[in-house]
């Protein structure tokens, strides 16, 4: 543990990692297509590095999105090209408004390089059908823009639609897609029933990405040393089961913690939904719920009285009423005119139970006093 490894990784872990996406998706992988990181986040940061030149440069990133990419991309000098999912419509992807919004950036002078989406969705958890990631790469293939599939929850499905990966549908759909649409997607430990944050293991595949442009994100890896080898060895962990006696244990206790939180994924959309003027769509994957805040004109004018955005104002009040810790859905983004807050369905039963209960007595009792 205490050696350098390859800039990359490990080439045992690596290949690992190949072995793992082949099983999932039926689709050939290969060790020299993964790097492993500290973490998903590097690996976006070394795409994005990539693909921005200049403020000129536009990335298309979903509102509500995990703020990592709007940070990056300002970060980097580009431009987020913003694009909303679709709230009505379970959080889904509209791919006939990202041809608009691209459209829009390159009449504006943006040159759109990239399309990320998070499947399933943080922080709205949504997990996308296979119709739509066809749709997907469909307008990748016709507006030329790499892929930037962001799959670090595809162990945390709770609803009857089953995870996909951007990659297996890619393979599916034949030629001229499969040899030319360009598609990386992450993973980490960090998530899942691993849930190893602090290890920092993780890993990108890249997909029809020139060998040249590998070769540059070498270097840039390279800059690093090596991932930590702590995390790489937990990223070998997670994508290769135990065999012999320990293999009956392992799938045990996998199976039961994803079911424990398909059924706390379940109780807290339900008790969002009970509350007054609360609207939650299902969680349908990820580790949290996204619920809406219907906010009266009275309430919305207490907030501008106290100078703060009413999503933050209603959390704030949240937090000093009963220490219940949430995001305003500002700093996700959201739609013109609405006000969410994420939270996290992660607490064991007895404190779900708990913050729902305390949460509801507070949300009516405010409803009532601003309605």
């Amino acid at each position: 543990m205490g050696a350098y490894s390859d800039s990359r990784g490990a080439p045992g872990v690596r290949a690992e990692v190949a072995a793992f996406i082949e099983r999932r998706d039926g689709v050939p992988s290969s060790p020299d297509a993964i790097f492993l990181t500290e973490g998903a986040s590097p690996s976006v940061k070394y795409i994005l590095n990539a693909l921005i030149r200049d403020s000129r440069d536009g990335i298309l990133t979903p509102i509500p999105q995990y703020p990592l990419y709007s940070a990056c991309i300002q970060h980097y000098g580009g431009t987020l090209v913003p694009y909303e999912l679709d709230e009505a419509a379970g959080w889904g992807m509209d791919v006939g408004d990202l041809a608009k919004r691209a459209a829009a950036a390159r009449a504006a002078g943006v040159a759109v390089r990239a399309l990320v989406f998070i499947n399933p969705g943080n922080p709205t958890g949504q997990c996308l059908s296979e119709a739509n990631l066809h749709d997907i790469v469909k307008f990748a293939y016709k507006e030329k823009v790499v892929l930037m599939a962001d799959e670090v929850y595809q162990e945390n499905i709770y609803g009857a639609r089953p995870f996909v990966s951007c990659k297996k549908v890619l393979a599916s759909m034949g030629e001229p897609y499969a040899s030319s649409v360009e598609l990386v997607s992450f993973h980490t430990v960090s998530k899942g029933s691993t849930g190893e944050c602090g290890l920092r293991g993780g890993y990108m595949e890249t997909v029809n990405i020139m060998p040249e442009t590998i070769a540059e994100i070498y270097k840039i890896s390279s800059i690093n040393l090596c991932p930590n080898t702590l995390g790489q060895a937990t990223v070998a962990l997670m994508v290769t089961s135990p065999a012999g006696e320990s293999a009956a244990g392992y799938a045990a206790e996998r199976s039961a913690t994803i079911a424990a939180y398909a059924a706390r994924a379940a109780r807290v959309a339900a008790a969002f939904n009970a509350c007054s003027r609360v609207t939650c769509n299902a969680t349908e994957g990820a580790m949290y719920a996204f619920p809406r805040i219907h906010l009266s004109e009275k309430a919305l004018a207490a907030a501008n009285e106290a100078g703060k955005a009413p999503d933050t104002w209603y959390c704030l009040k949240l937090v000093e009423a009963t220490g219940i810790l949430t995001v305003p859905g500002s700093g996700f983004g959201q739609a013109d005119g609405t006000f969410h807050l994420r939270t996290t369905i992660l607490p064991e039963d007895a404190r779900i139970d708990k913050m729902t209960a305390d949460f509801r007595a507070f949300n009516d009792a405010l409803m009532a006093e601003y309605e």
